[in-house]
């Protein structure tokens, strides 16, 4: 963040940094897992959930169960999520696909996008078991053709999946889903035990123990990206309500104490009145010590000359949720670029992205977001690609790639690409580029 910004408020230590002792804790359980199959992740479980169960995987009997435990009203609201996830999602794939184009006579190349066959997901529990989590993971791989989805969970104290989660599971087409938390989880799926499997890619959000799990793992399996704790960066200037504004830096604020709301503000009247606001109905808000523990050290104000510097100041934070609040939004679209989500205007605030309106919630955090965007469907998808030459497209190419091969001093490729040229023409290209063909 560019020192030259001018603060109205400053967080102290807004960046995630994975303690040592964390790196070594995750270390020794991935271990454990890796080493002791099931039974590594029993005695986890035991050790962090407080929880002795035999069996991993979870039955078809307490999947109804679950369903049951739900009222009919919030089986509904979890079926509504979930469709609309689906639907978005759906229309996002129809808008990808492959080509196979001849490029030159004889030399035809192509791409084809590819599921992997098997992903897992990671749906946490914590402070707010994320009832929504499992329609942004799943369904997209569903989608695309995942063959299998592998679901992992943590226990509540009776040892069961909790059921408004295990049903959206379920709902959100799961294949298997297991009762098993944190970096353990993590490292089951990316290794495999008697019970659970082992996937291609883990994808969704957790704690900085999943976090520092899903890097260590990286490499033996895929993953979507290591996000932290949940940002909000509001865009506002005097068009916009400071009560509105407040309620909607408090809903990422609740998350955790580490997360970060961020005001960008042209207007510094409409920057006071907000943070009166914040003070104000933090104490009507049931998690308030979270709330105002996370603003108090973690929430910012920046003061912009207009509304172009405000974009400017967005794209350095590269923050998660990006909302402008201003009367003209789209003003602005060209501008942003860097960010995970976009919310435009007063009436698109994060907790609709988050809940329910069927974007994806599993988002770069930590500018993450410079480099790579949120789970869609692509993160499922393999883009692979194909080659197919006749003996003339052959012949076309094969001095070009031995001469390639010459510079490298790859002998053998230089070779296998020589027994390809057939005509005098290639043989005369040959000659030209230096290569002596027989």
């Amino acid at each position: 963040m560019r020192a030259d910004y001018e603060f109205l408020k400053e967080a102290e230590n807004a960046s995630l940094e994975i303690p040592h002792d964390v790196t070594e804790s995750v270390r020794d359980i991935v271990d454990t897992v890796r080493e002791s199959g099931d039974d590594g992740v029993r005695e986890l479980t035991r050790t962090f959930d407080e929880v002795d169960r035999e069996a991993l995987r979870v039955s078809d009997a307490e999947i109804e169960a679950a369903a049951e435990a739900l009222t009919e009203a919030e089986r509904r609201t979890i079926d509504n999520t979930i469709e609309n996830v689906r639907e978005f999602h759906e229309e996002q794939f129809a808008h990808l696909d492959g080509f196979e184009k001849e490029f030159e006579p004889g030399v035809t190349l192509g791409t084809r996008l590819l599921p992997v066959e098997t992903a897992g997901v990671y749906v946490p529990g914590g402070r707010h078991p994320l009832v929504a989590a499992p329609a942004m993971t799943i369904v997209p791989a569903k989608v695309v053709g995942v063959e299998t989805v592998v679901a992992c969970a943590p226990p509540q104290p009776d040892g069961s999946v909790q059921p408004a989660q295990l049903y959206a599971m379920d709902r959100a087409g799961a294949d298997e889903v297991y009762v098993a938390g944190g970096a353990q989880a993590v490292a089951a799926m990316a290794y495999g035990t008697e019970t659970i499997p082992s996937v291609d890619k883990i994808t969704g959000p957790g704690n900085i123990f999943v976090i520092e799990a899903k890097r260590q793992v990286y490499g033996r399996v895929g993953i979507d990206f290591l996000a932290g704790p949940t940002e909000v960066l509001v865009i506002a200037d005097g068009t916009s309500d400071p009560e509105m504004i407040a309620a909607d830096l408090l809903a990422q604020a609740e998350h955790d104490p580490r997360s970060r709301p961020i005001l960008v503000v042209t207007d510094e009247g409409v920057a006071a009145a907000v943070e009166e606001e914040l003070y104000a109905q933090l104490p009507a808000l049931r998690t308030e010590e979270t709330a105002r523990e996370c603003w108090e050290d973690n929430g910012e104000i920046v003061l912009a000359a207009d509304l172009a510097e405000a974009a400017e100041i967005a794209n350095d934070y590269a923050i998660e949720h990006l909302q402008v609040m201003v009367d003209e939004p789209r003003q602005l679209i060209d501008d942003l670029h860097e960010y995970g989500s976009l919310f435009l205007g007063h009436d698109a605030p994060v907790v609709f992205g988050d809940k329910a309106v069927g974007t994806n919630h599993t988002l770069p955090t930590l500018e993450v977001a410079k480099y790579s965007g949120g789970v869609n469907v692509t993160t499922y998808l393999r883009v692979l690609t194909h080659q197919e030459l006749t003996p003339e497209g052959a012949d076309s190419i094969a001095p070009w790639a031995a001469s390639i091969c010459k510079l490298e001093g790859t002998h053998a490729h230089q070779v296998s690409a020589e027994k390809r040229i057939i005509s005098d023409e290639s043989r005369e290209l040959a000659e030209e580029l230096g290569l002596d063909v027989e």
